[in-house]
Order: C-alpha cells, then structure tokens, then sequence
C-alpha cells in the first residue's frame, strides 16, 4: 500500500481527496500546512507528496525546496490555482514533479499519484554520484556542477534533465519522453518550461567547448562530449 502525504490548508477539500484516496487503497497522512507537513514528511518517509502551493507557515514551493535537500526521489505533486508560467517554471524547479490545477478530478489525482510511484520505481539511481562531463564533474546526489574547482549549484529539475542528457550522451534524448518522464505530459506548455532548462544547462556548461547541448530538430536533444 502506497503512503501518500496530503498537504492541503482548504479543510473541506483536504479531507474529500483524503477520504477518496483511502476508498482506493491509499494510505494517507494528512497536513493543514506547510509545517506540519515536513514535520509527517521526516517522521514517515511516504511514496508521494501531494501539496497545495498556497499554504500557510510554509507554501508548497518552500516544502518541495527542504524536502529535496534531503530526498531528491519522492515523487512531489502541486495543487494550484495559479498557471502562470513562471510559477510553474518554478514549480518544477525546485523540485516538483507534476502540477495539477484546481479544480481537478479525483481520478485524473490518482492517474497522476500512480503514473509518478511506477515511474519512481525506475528512478533510484544505480548511477555514479560524480559524473564525468567533459573538464565538468557532475555531483548528481548533491545537485552541483563542478569545473576547474568552481562549483555551481542546480535545481532538482535541472540535475535530473542533465543526469538525462549524460546517461543517453552522444546519442538522442527525445523530447517527447524527457517531457513525460520529468513533466507528466508532453503539452506545448510543458515543452515551454523545457526550453528554459535547455537553456539553463547550456548557460552552465559554457565554458568547456568540447561540452554541447545540441537540438536534434523536431526530435530532441544531444549532450555531446
């Protein structure tokens, strides 16, 4: 049985999905806020994080951020009215996984919780922690970029993406299945949010020339080394 965190401060709605997560077999810890649901976070170790991004005392984003310092695996979803793209830019950023916009359906929650739990199965590494990149080393537990004794910190989403890049280097990473596996869908929105990390990473490895990010058109990416 699969231990889902709820973190939700609307008491009404928290205790709807709650109480419909259980009748499908769920076992559920739930949280009024950001707090109090580190605090359950650290005492119980669960399968996923389902947070709302406005809460009181700690917002979603700030949890994600702590929870990530100690756990980069456990799959984190957002609950949000907001779908601007930099919040969701930041979302994914700070280490969130999927992001689900208000109102949304119990089932399509569920879909989303189990798509992540199967995915998750596959994700603890067997990698390396230090990876080399050309002159670059690539410290993937800690999430830094390190060359010529410089270090540069990343994002969760950032470390993932490049820890991507690096297993299928010289070869194509398709997009379509960096966005399902990181983002949840392949949406032109998501693929947006996408292009910024590109962006990012190849900010970040500038100064080795024999390191490239290239776009495969209409494919995907190449990490050349």
């Amino acid at each position: 049985m699969a231990t889902v965190l709820l973190i939700e401060d609307e008491l009404s709605l928290g205790l709807i999905v709650r109480d419909s997560l259980e009748v499908r077999g769920f076992a559920v810890l739930y949280a009024a806020d950001g707090e109090e649901g580190y605090a359950l976070f650290v005492a119980h170790a669960p399968d996923v994080v389902v947070a709302d991004v406005m809460m009181p005392k700690l917002d979603g984003f700030s949890l994600a951020a702590r929870i990530r310092q100690t756990d980069p695996y456990v799959p984190i979803i957002f609950l949000t009215a907001r779908s601007q793209t930099a919040d969701v830019v930041r979302g994914f950023e700070l280490g969130g996984n999927d992001y689900l916009k208000k109102p949304f359906s119990i089932d399509e929650l569920i879909v989303r919780i189990q798509a992540l739990l199967n995915r998750n199965q596959t994700v603890r590494p067997t990698t390396p922690d230090r990876l080399p990149i050309g002159h670059y080393h690539f410290d993937y537990p800690k999430q830094k970029l390190a060359f010529n004794g410089k270090e540069t910190p990343m994002s969760h989403r950032e470390a993932e993406l490049l820890k991507r890049l690096y297993e299928q280097r010289n070869q194509v990473l398709e997009r379509s299945v960096v966005l399902l596996d990181l983002w949840g869908d392949d949406s032109f929105f998501n693929g947006r949010s996408l292009d910024v990390f590109i962006t990012r990473l190849r900010r970040y490895l500038k100064d080795d020339p024999q390191v490239q990010i290239v776009n495969v058109r209409g494919v995907g990416y190449k990490l050349i080394v």
